[in-house]
């Protein structure tokens, strides 16, 4: 299933008058068997509707072909001139017109008045609604459906955004307040076990332009400390040190200084055996070559150490990479830390100083990250994505996944499947 972006630019009044004018309108609505010709077809039959000057102008069209089968919605107005009283007289024209195009074309075509548009608050602009799971059930699609009517909105196209790794479904949804939206879809999330996402439709969607990964737990499985703790006989205490500061229990920066401290003595060639033995999340190769065929800055933000991020950054392709790093003395660990100290707010001073650098405004930069100390980071990106996170974590980002594949962000940021592949 396809759909092209639409983008419509409003810089001089409207040429047509809506449908909600004094105008009549109808909708043509025209299902069965896709094949070549249906809408040329439908639109030149309306074209000769006229008598040297147009008898209806079209105010909006939406289609879609899934699995061979085509669904397609037309709003026309009459032509300038024309007031209510000629309504049922459109109507009319145009069902003798819809019963041509069926002959014609084997297709079913309905007509019916268009009504008075509704106007949309300010404020109450569309959104985004992405489904995401692993499968995305009836009960999750129901019960997105029933919260999203629940607090007035309206749903107004749905389309298929993946199958693999992830199926995800996007959802038009129009008439609901974005902060009542995410507070009932969260509770579906919760009880269903999909992620979903929400996002205010526009430009600014697919205008992000550079990607921050945290890599403890996002970009890579597992902590780096811990493996070296393992190392040090120290893996115990520093676990449950590690878990309260991802927690947001203990001062993420204290708690760093804790957890090097038992790493004294270890030699230096360890970090080499761990940095070998790190294994990537399942996607995210793929997330971050997409991103950078697309045109994303693409790089790392850690509270982890420079000597293990630096290389994985370096493998990866990535435009940027910012971290802590290990003090180091004939050869061996010393216990401290050499230079600044990139804890929570220092993930988000990370952020800003990349975006200067490559001109990036923040609001088209996005953030992953899973602890207490990437939320700062999380919140100041235009998008902060919550990736298999704490229970605080996923209660503050914008959007959470739950999924085990990082590349299921593409569809956070409304890439299908298929831009995906043709982007590789």
């Amino acid at each position: 299933m396809r759909h092209d972006d639409r983008v419509s630019l409003d810089p001089a009044p409207p040429l047509l008058d809506p449908v909600s004018s004094s105008r009549p309108g109808a909708v043509l609505t025209v299902s069965g068997p896709d094949r070549p010709g249906v809408t040329a077809r439908l639109f030149t039959a309306l074209a000769a509707l006229g008598d040297g000057s147009p008898a209806v102008e079209v105010v909006d069209v939406e289609q879609v072909v899934v699995r061979g089968q085509l669904v397609l919605g037309i709003v026309v107005a009459a032509g300038p001139g024309c007031d209510a009283a000629g309504e049922a007289s459109l109507v009319a024209r145009l069902t003798e017109l819809a019963g041509q195009v069926a002959r014609d074309t084997g297709m079913q075509v309905g007509v019916e008045p268009a009504g008075p548009a509704a106007e949309v608050p300010a404020g109450d602009r569309p959104h985004h609604v992405t489904l995401l799971g692993r499968p995305v059930t009836p009960d999750a699609v129901a019960g997105a459906a029933t919260a999203i009517a629940g607090v007035g909105g309206n749903i107004d196209a749905i389309r298929r955004l993946s199958d693999y790794p992830v199926t995800s479904l996007e959802l038009t949804v129009s008439g609901a307040e974005a902060t009542a939206l995410r507070t009932v879809l969260a509770a579906v999330a919760a009880g269903t076990g999909t992620d979903i996402a929400v996002e205010q439709v526009g430009l600014a969607r697919r205008s992000k332009r550079l990607i921050v990964l945290d890599v403890d737990s996002t970009l890579v499985r597992g902590e780096v400390i811990d493996e070296l703790a393992a190392r040090a006989g120290r893996a115990a205490e520093v676990a449950a040190i590690t878990a309260a500061a991802m927690n947001g229990e203990l001062d993420f920066a204290e708690s760093l200084r804790a957890r090097v401290a038992t790493l004294a003595g270890l030699p230096v060639e360890v970090l080499d055996e761990v940095r070998e033995a790190l294994v990537l999340t399942p996607g995210a190769r793929t997330l971050i070559r997409t991103l950078q065929r697309l045109g994303f800055r693409c790089g790392i933000v850690s509270g982890g150490f420079t000597q293990i991020t630096d290389p994985l950054a370096e493998s990866l392709g990535l435009d940027f990479a910012a971290a802590n790093t290990l003090e180091v003395a004939d050869g061996r660990l010393t216990g401290g830390l050499v230079g600044e100290i990139v804890d929570r707010p220092g993930k988000a001073r990370a952020l800003a100083r990349f975006a200067e650098q490559y001109a990036i405004p923040l609001e088209q930069t996005v953030a992953v990250g899973d602890g207490a100390n990437d939320l700062d980071m999380l919140n100041a990106a235009g998008l902060g994505i919550a990736f298999n996170a704490k229970p605080v974590v996923r209660e503050q980002a914008h959007a959470a996944l739950n999924q085990p594949y990082l590349d299921a962000v593409l569809q956070v940021l409304g890439f299908t499947r298929d831009e995906v592949l043709d982007a590789l």
